[in-house]
């Protein structure tokens, strides 16, 4: 079974760092030699981590402290303490990076409802939202406006007015049952949205103040449990997928779905979160232990072609990504 405490020292100073802030002591947010690094949602510390990639992240044998370069976590952002952190950030579920007009914003959900853009020169938000117990958010997207798409596993799809100012609630809604997965396609402008049985396009209207969403095209998924959905940054237009029992790559173009295969087979299921990194292609997955005390996460990171594991101690993790350095 994982060891699921840190050391006492790691743990003192991986918790000892200001939300939004290069970790005391790290190499620093344009350390290493690796352009591509790693973010994590935390689930134990409830933190994102931005972690050191590439031959850094796979020489971290623990268990001291985690090569953690950045971190934020809204239990310690004054800038949403009007958003109940203390529920709304329990069990944080997504991060991302995205750049719009030049900045680095982290995006990133929790299941207790706060969906944020965050600022990651700064560490503050530029728009956040409490969704509410209920809602259970699971990813996030920025669009070139401004706005922001959250898809909720309790089925649906949302585009906020979040352009419109950082606590902007306005949005317009699109059913989709069992929403898992969302992402921008920036070359047709559709927003695609994963469900547990099908992916959708949608097509953004209206203006940022009043944004619409029309669904173009719905397509059945080859198995049922729809999770991730992520670009494929060596193929643009083209989508990573997780199923329950698979992974998959769709072509919109071609209207396919072809089958991921890893060398172990056993890694191709459940898997939470799936991308490549630019460059060489490597894949990076997340998928649960189903151990005590969090049946949906794990401590373990695993990369694909060539293959690598590394076990973080002491998190539970729900999503990895990589993350761009520059």
């Amino acid at each position: 079974m994982l060891r699921r405490t840190l050391s006492a020292l790691g743990l003192a100073l991986l918790l000892c760092a200001p939300a939004g802030r290069a970790e005391a002591g790290s190499p620093g947010w344009q350390a290493g030699s690796s352009g591509w690094r790693v973010v994590v949602a935390d689930q134990s510390s409830r933190r994102v981590f931005v972690l050191l990639g590439g031959r850094e992240l796979m020489a971290y044998q623990g268990p001291d402290r985690l090569p953690v370069v950045w971190s934020w976590s809204a239990d310690r952002a004054a800038d949403v303490a009007d958003l109940s952190p203390a529920r709304s950030w329990s069990n944080p579920d997504e991060a991302k990076s995205r750049i719009l007009r030049g900045r680095r914003y982290l995006l990133t959900t929790a299941g207790g409802g706060l969906a944020a853009v965050v600022d990651t020169a700064t560490g503050r938000t530029r728009w956040a939202a409490d969704l509410g117990p209920r809602a259970n958010p699971h990813s996030i997207e920025l669009l070139p406006d401004g706005n922001v798409a959250v898809v909720a596993s309790s089925g649906w799809v949302r585009l906020y007015a979040a352009s419109q100012g950082p606590r902007a609630t306005a949005y317009t809604e699109f059913g989709l049952p069992g929403a898992h997965g969302v992402a921008l396609d920036g070359r047709s402008g559709l927003l695609w949205a994963l469900g547990g049985g099908a992916l959708v396009a949608l097509r953004v209207g209206g203006t940022p103040a009043a944004p619409t969403l029309t669904a173009v095209r719905t397509v059945p998924l080859p198995d049922g449990g729809g999770h991730d959905l992520a670009p494929v940054r060596a193929a643009p237009g083209r989508f990573w997928l997780s199923t329950l029992r698979g992974l998959w790559q769709y072509d919109p173009a071609a209207d396919r779905f072809t089958p991921v295969r890893l060398a172990d087979p056993a890694a191709e299921r459940d898997v939470k979160s799936i991308g490549d990194e630019p460059g060489t292609g490597r894949l990076l997955t997340v998928a649960p232990d189903h151990k005590a005390p969090c049946d949906w996460c794990t401590s373990v990171i695993r990369l694909h072609r060539p293959e690598g594991v590394r076990i973080l101690r002491g998190t539970l993790l729900y999503k990895a990504r990589w993350w761009g350095a520059r």
